[in-house]
């Protein structure tokens, strides 16, 4: 609860500039004038052995030099001598250095680099860069960039890979009144990168949305973290290059084609909660709209104008973007037509032509703000002869005012400059977006419905296992036995032996390496039969002409069986062919295919896509990715997301899919990549879908080798639910509980939990004066990162109502080997054995993680926790500057 780590980072009281200097386009000089310039409230200290003076300051010769406390070191010397600086900096106590120094870009620079990056953890410093433009705090006049722009103060922070990108944005933000809580350039990112930024923006109260742009992801677990915790906050808008990588090496599967690195980052960014643009101007648009807190239910947008053509480049981008622009209902035709000219538009966009007026504005607006058709309006105006944009934009401003807290979300678009800058003036003063132009207000329409699905998958927390438990240890056991013959292609019997364990339906095959044992598995399985060629340098049997289908007879198999290997030998020439499998052909009625995929992203490491099947995969390129662990809800959605979810319905006397089916097979699939990291690709096509229920006729599976002191799920960038880490138990006086690892859902219970709790014990848990948790702080405590955090919660049922009894929780610190804890128990539970269960489980939790101490800090009048901790074998002692507080520390 304490300030978060990085706050002396970005509100320094005091700065030390090495390098600064009077050449006015230096980096040093340029960085300290901008210090100056911007009037920072603390005191700046410029250091440079040459100069007695530097720009009208004392100039300092060294570190030594100054006999005052330092938070921030800003570096703008050659990068030969940012190593010496650090040791300085670090021996004077200072934390938090910004180096803008470049030079690191080569072999021997890196090695430099990490170098300082050694010296700095010594320390305990943190850094930001090296090669970056540097970092702003506008509200406290804080500059220590070498931009040629001073920011305005507002409440969007910034946060940039890329220092020639932030330079534009800063101008072009200048000139469009666009202020900043914080921009941060993280250039070479060798020690602070966008996770920990954002982990700090998340709580930072000058900040209400978040600007990102990104050209790669170094650590994808820490990467989503920070996102996540930043989003759940407030709204994160990003903007990334590199959309269309050249020379991606594609992989051998269906799936590689369909999947391209760009999907993937989709796929993480929708689980953070994140909105993407695609161009700047649509970045500051989203974040415009985004920072207004309006919800709207759907995607259902009424398009109010007195322009017939700036309505129609409207519904465009509309069609475009999926948004739905339905007609008025019935109730708000007859009401628009009272109260607008005959010759209106009688659809929607409601055109209320040229010569409207404030009263005929504002009466339409009122009817679509009370139409159940709509979601949300969007109002354009075009400043015609008899138009009076300011007075329209006041009226509009007072109705909405009237209706406050009762109305959908209105965005406006005045066209033109002159004329309309004193409407758009109004509406920035009233909280309602206001754009330029008809496109970018429906694309901030866009972002907004984007932004709460969006949030929706962020609420996701997927268990690791659905109600089939899979032989996790059989398939691991064919998988290293197929990798100790170095193969990383699985036989067809192994791949189907795999989905097998994981309760993945899937069509027997058998192997023949001869036209008589082809006859001989065709018989035993049955009639008709399908002969595949078997062979590990075959990826796409069809391509080779190494697939029969249809085979109804014993007299056809062994001249099927002949054409086949002649046909593979002609067409693949230096394949190695073992025979092949022979699979009953599927008996089934209205079947679509489809298919299910995994690949492994460099980065975010495996995803999953589902689509379209069979052969034409490539051509129709109709799938969807997303990222494991999947649950019902995202499994759902990537079904709809796709075209062939329209052919799953009921049509042209085709009976409808049983899509339950296909969502179990999903959740399978992800259970199967979520315990198995050495499952590389995954191929499942076609899957046959009927409304009976589903099946795979064709499967494919490549392994790898995985590094055996692996944490669990470290393959993964979003880490799965641990259910298996839940107790059931019961207490001296006979109550059942279950104690588990706290979830989204569990905000509820949590609000009630500690309104509950008596004056003193909020008072010893949170050693301050707190009457409830807000939202920030219910979705801190609630939606939490497994990676390097845990809490868990007692909970128990009365009268149907779960009841929380106690929480327990740990954060790993900055340094990766050690984290704090709390614990509290509710008053009419204590003394039970609550306490110690949950502080026991969060003990081994922590250990299992390979954490080295456990420590947190108790008032000393808390005597219940104090003498727990003595249970556990904690070391006590007072805190030097407050001796009421009692320090506790576990070595693990």
């Amino acid at each position: 609860m304490g300030p978060h780590y990085l706050s002396k980072l970005f509100n320094p009281n005091a700065v030390v500039v090495f390098g600064a200097s009077e050449r006015p386009n230096s980096v040093g000089g340029t960085a300290f004038a901008n210090l100056l310039a911007a009037g920072f409230k603390g005191k700046i200290y410029p250091i440079n052995p040459k100069h007695s003076q530097v720009q009208s300051q004392t100039c300092y010769a060294s570190l030594d030099e100054i006999n005052a406390p330092i938070d921030l070191a800003v570096i703008a010397t050659p990068a030969s001598t940012v190593l010496a600086i650090l040791h300085s900096c670090g021996q004077k106590g200072i934390k938090q250095v910004v180096i803008l120094s470049a030079g690191f870009e080569d072999a021997q620079g890196k090695a430099l680099q990490a170098q300082l990056l050694n010296v700095a953890h010594s320390y305990g410093m943190r850094l930001i860069g090296p090669n970056c433009l540097g970092i702003m705090r506008p509200s406290i006049g804080l500059n220590a960039t070498f931009s040629k722009n001073q920011a305005l103060s507002g409440h969007i922070a910034l946060v940039s890979q890329s220092g020639a990108l932030c330079t534009a944005v800063l101008d072009w933000a200048e000139s469009n009144d666009v202020g900043f809580s914080l921009v941060a350039s993280t250039g070479d990112a060798a020690d602070l990168d966008f996770g920990e930024i954002l982990d700090y923006l998340a709580t930072d109260p000058k900040t209400q949305s978040i600007l990102l742009y990104i050209e790669g992801v170094a650590n994808a677990r820490r990467f989503i973290s920070g996102l996540k915790k930043a989003a759940r906050m407030k709204p994160v808008i990003l903007l990334k290059s590199g959309r269309f990588p050249e020379g991606n090496q594609a992989a051998v599967s269906h799936t590689g084609a369909l999947v391209g690195a760009d999907d993937v980052f989709n796929a993480a960014i929708e689980r953070a909660g994140v909105v993407r643009a695609i161009r700047i101007d649509q970045w500051f648009a989203a974040a415009k709209v985004l920072s207004h807190k309006i919800k709207p239910k759907s995607n259902r947008l009424a398009i109010l104008t007195n322009g017939g053509g700036p309505g129609v480049m409207a519904t465009d981008r509309a069609a475009e973007l999926g948004i739905h622009l339905p007609k008025p209902s019935e109730a708000a035709m007859a009401r628009l037509s009272e109260c607008l000219p005959a010759h209106w538009s009688h659809n929607n966009p409601i055109d209320i032509l040229g010569d409207a007026t404030a009263t005929r504005y504002t009466q339409a607006l009122d009817v679509c703000l009370d139409d159940p058709s709509y979601d949300a309006v969007l109002i354009l105006l075009t400043p015609q002869a008899m138009t009076d944009p300011t007075a329209i934009a006041q009226a509009i401003v007072d109705l909405l005012k009237a209706k406050k807290g009762q109305h959908k979300p209105v965005l406006t678009a005045w066209l033109g400059d002159r004329l309309v800058s004193e409407a758009r003036t109004l509406f920035s003063k009233a909280g309602i977006p206001t754009f330029r132009m008809p496109e970018p207000a429906v694309e901030a329409m866009h972002f907004l419905t984007q932004y709460h699905q969006n949030q929706q998958l962020l609420m996701q927390v997927p268990e690791a296992m659905d109600n089939v438990v899979p032989d996790v240890e059989g398939a691991r056991l064919i998988i290293q036995h197929a990798l100790a013959e170095k193969r990383t292609l699985l036989t067809t019997t192994e791949t189907r032996a795999i989905l097998h364990a994981f309760h993945i339906p899937v069509t027997q095959a058998v192997e023949a390496a001869s036209a008589s044992h082809a006859l001989i598995a065709a018989e035993t399985l049955g009639f008709p039969v399908a002969l595949k060629v078997n062979s590990p340098d075959i990826t796409h049997k069809s391509d080779s002409g190494g697939v029969v289908l249809s085979l109804g007879s014993a007299s056809e198999v062994p001249n099927a069986f002949k054409s086949l290997m002649e046909r593979v030998k002609q067409r693949q020439p230096n394949a190695n062919v073992l025979g092949v499998t022979v699979e009953p052909m599927a008996r089934l009625q209205h079947a679509r295919e489809l298919i299910i995929g995994v690949t492994r992203d460099p980065v975010f490491g495996p995803s999953i896509s589902f689509g379209s099947g069979g052969t034409a995969v490539e051509v129709l390129k109709d799938s969807c990715t997303a990222l494991p662990p999947l649950n019902a809800f995202i499994a759902r959605k990537m079904i709809a997301s796709t075209k062939v979810a329209t052919l799953l319905k009921a049509f042209r006397g085709q009976p409808a899919v049983n899509i339950d089916h296909i969502v179990q097979v999903l959740m399978r699939v992800s259970d199967l990549v979520s315990e198995l990291p050495e499952v590389q690709e995954l191929d499942l096509n076609p899957l046959f879908a009927t409304p009976a229920g589903v099946i795979a006729v064709d499967a494919r599976i490549t392994v790898a080798k995985v590094s055996t002191v692996a944490k669990p799920y470290a393959h993964m960038a979003i880490h799965p639910y641990p259910a298996q880490l839940q107790k059931v138990l019961t207490l001296p006086n006979g109550t059942p509980i279950r104690i588990r690892p706290i979830r989204p859902e569990d905000a509820r219970i949590e609000e009630d939990f500690v309104a509950n709790l008596s004056e003193k014990t909020k008072y010893l848990r949170f050693m301050q004066t707190v009457q409830k948790l807000s939202c920030e702080m219910l979705v801190r405590f609630t939606q939490i990162d497994y990676d390097r955090e845990m809490a868990f919660v007692a909970v128990t049922e009365q009268a149907d109502n779960l009841i929380e009894l106690g929480v327990t929780r740990y954060t790993t610190n900055p340094d990766g080997q050690s984290c704090e804890f709390a614990l509290v128990v509710r008053d009419d539970f204590q003394h039970q054995g609550i306490g110690v269960r949950l502080l026991e489980m969060l003990i081994a939790h922590a250990q299992s993680r390979g954490l080295k101490v456990m420590m947190g800090e108790v008032l000393a009048e808390n005597n219940g926790m104090l003498e727990l901790a003595k249970r556990f074998g904690f070391k006590t002692q007072p805190l030097l500057d407050d001796p009421r507080v009692i320090e506790v520390s576990l070595n693990l």
